[in-house]
Formats: C-alpha cells, sequence, structure tokens
C-alpha cells in the first residue's frame, strides 16, 4: 500500500484544493491529510484563519477521496511525517512553507519519501486568498 500525505490549511475549500488532493489521491492508496492548526497558520500568515481548525478537519473529512486526516503540530511541524511515515508527500503548487528545509529534515528523520509537487488548477480564480477577498 502506497501511502500519500499532503498538507494544507483548507480555509475557505474551492476546487483548487480539491484538484491538489485528488491528484495527491491519484499517486497512492492511501491519502492522509494534514490540517495546519489556526496557531501555526496565524505564525505563518499572520492572521487566525476564518474557519477553526475543527471545521477545516470535518470539511476535509467529508471527502470520499481522502482517507484519513489528522491535525498538525505546534512543537514540531515535521512530526506528522514520523507518524505518518509517507511514502509520498504531495506539496501543493504554492506550498512554501515547512518545504524550504523540507529535504534536511526528512534526512534529519531517517525517512525517505518522494517528493512530489501537484500543478496548479486555475490559480487565478481559485486561490485562497483571491476567494476570501471575493466573500
Amino acid at each position: 500500500m502506497v501511502k500519500v500525505l499532503a498538507f494544507g490549511t483548507f480555509d475557505i475549500f474551492h476546487k483548487g484544493h480539491e484538484f491538489y488532493l485528488k491528484e495527491a489521491k491519484k499517486l497512492g492508496d492511501f491519502l492522509v491529510v494534514a490540517i495546519a492548526l489556526d496557531d501555526t497558520v496565524l505564525e505563518i500568515k499572520g492572521k487566525l484563519p476564518r474557519n477553526s481548525q475543527e471545521k477545516r478537519l470535518e470539511v476535509i473529512k467529508s471527502l470520499p477521496y481522502v482517507d484519513k486526516v489528522v491535525l498538525g503540530y505546534k512543537d514540531d511541524k515535521y512530526r506528522i511525517i514520523k507518524e505518518v511515515n509517507p511514502d509520498i508527500i504531495a506539496l501543493g503548487y504554492d506550498q512554501n512553507s515547512f518545504t524550504r528545509n523540507l529535504k534536511k529534515a526528512l534526512k534529519d528523520m531517517n525517512t525517505h519519501p518522494k517528493v512530489i509537487r501537484i500543478t496548479s488548477f486555475s490559480p487565478e480564480l481559485y486561490k485562497s486568498s483571491l476567494m476570501k477577498q471575493k466573500i
């Protein structure tokens, strides 16, 4: 069984998110999605998401192509990788948080998943920052 791990905030779930997660699912047999904690979103984006981590978790849990949903960790952003032990890490086309040091972190954890960046789906229409402006 090929296990895939995908990450995200998924504050206002849209077709770009759907594309990312469906493409991630195509990479393997079992898709685990890690949802960013509210505190992590605040730390990275400088503001809290509109929807709580619990609400965002429930939205992703409801998707038929997602096999498991977990919340990330405050203390160690890479801890979820150790726990899930994925064969593949699927990154979004514009995901930069925690990816700059990802290779080193994987080496330090002595784990070697394949890291694949998923292409974008109409980012001029379906990007969270744009979606929030429309609401």
